[in-house]
Parts: structure tokens; sequence; C-alpha cells
């Protein structure tokens, strides 16, 4: 057995590498709850009020199970602000993941998506895994941007989309899982798509277990 079926072997038997990690950033403009959401997927709760704007970076170590298979999920959390964006561009390029948030309920963080996403194709690695959430989803009464139009925007640019609330919960094990199990699945058989394909992942009820074994 060579290497690289050891590897294979060893994911598809359970068995994780404590140095391998999967780095995972959290980008967009400030204020669309980047922190929030990295606080409710790591502790389980939200804490309202309690952050100011991220300066600089910041990280957390995560390890996740995906049916059998465990995977260490390194999550950073950048600043959406102007003036650190020139240290936001040195993390993407070892990035495997970009969990890209914009606020429905604030039109400008929608509109700047299109220039995060330049950005990313600028600096960040072919085949990183990229997913764009509409974080806030609870805040339906104060919605400024519909679902389609996040839906359509992912489309355009073939990359995963969900809609995410960092206060109840909504969704957001479900994004770091499925993330993570397009992690499992690029390192089982790399992509051989070019950037921004389309790929076939749609949201679950996350109170049902699908054929992958995550809830």
């Amino acid at each position: 057995m060579d290497e690289e079926e050891a590897e294979q072997s060893s994911a598809v038997c359970g068995y994780y590498n404590e140095d391998l990690t999967h780095k995972t950033i959290l980008v967009g403009d400030s204020g669309v709850g980047k922190t929030s959401l990295l606080v409710q997927f790591d502790q389980g709760k939200f804490i309202p009020g309690s952050f100011s704007a991220t300066v600089g970076i910041g990280f957390t170590n995560k390890v996740v199970t995906v049916g059998d298979v465990k995977v260490k999920l390194q999550i950073w959390d950048t600043a959406g602000q102007e003036r650190f964006r020139s240290v936001t561009h040195a993390y993407y390029r070892d990035a495997h993941a970009l969990l890209l948030l914009y606020d429905i309920t604030s039109k400008s963080s929608f509109d700047n998506i299109r220039a995060w996403l330049t950005e990313i194709h600028e600096y960040a690695q072919s085949d990183v895994v990229i997913m764009l959430l509409g974080n806030k989803a609870d805040m339906g009464s104060g919605r400024a941007i519909k679902r389609e139009d996040g839906e359509r925007l992912a489309r355009e640019y073939g990359v995963i989309f969900m809609e995410t609330s960092a206060k109840t919960g909504i969704n957001v094990d479900l994004a770091f899982m499925t993330v993570a199990k397009e992690l499992i699945g690029r390192s089982i058989e790399p992509p051989t798509d070019p950037k921004f394909q389309i790929h076939d992942m749609t949201e679950v009820d996350t109170r049902k277990t699908s054929c992958c074994g995550f809830t």
C-alpha cells in the first residue's frame, strides 16, 4: 500500500492525523456576524452585544465528525474593515475553505460580495472550498436581501449557499459540517474542475440524518 492509499484507508476507517488541519477562514464585511457565527459553532451559544469589531486575525480549533471520519478545522475569524484587508489577503493563500458572509439586513454587505469573491479568486488556491452564507436569517422583519438573491449569486459563481443565524444557530453546524464533508471528498479525490464550479450541495433539515451521517 502506497502513501496515498494509506491516507485514504485511514480516512475511511475514521482515523485522522492531528497534525493535518484544514484551515477555514471567515470573511466578509465588518458587522455581518463572523465572530458570533464562530462562537455559536464552537461554544453553542450567542452572546448579544459582547463583540466589538475584530481587529486583525483570531482562530480556534475544532474537530468535527462526518460519518466515521474526523476532520480538524482551524477556523480563522478575520477583520472586515478595509484597513485590515491586506492582512486578510495573506491568509487566503493557504486556506482550504472560505466561508463568505453577508448580513441579510444589509444591502451593502451583499453588494460587496462580488468584490470579496474577486479577492478570493486573486489570492486563494484554485481548489479552495467556498461557501456563501446569508447570516442573521432570524431577522426576517429587517430583511433587505431575498433568499433567492443569495441563491442566484451563488449559482453565478458556482459556490455553496446557505442562510444562517448565529443568534438561533440555524444551519450554523450544518454549514461547517458541509464544508468538512467537501474537504473530506477533496482529500480522497481532488477536484479536476476549474475554480468556482457548481457543487451539488443542498440544505437539509438538521434534525434528520443525511446519507453522509451528520445531523
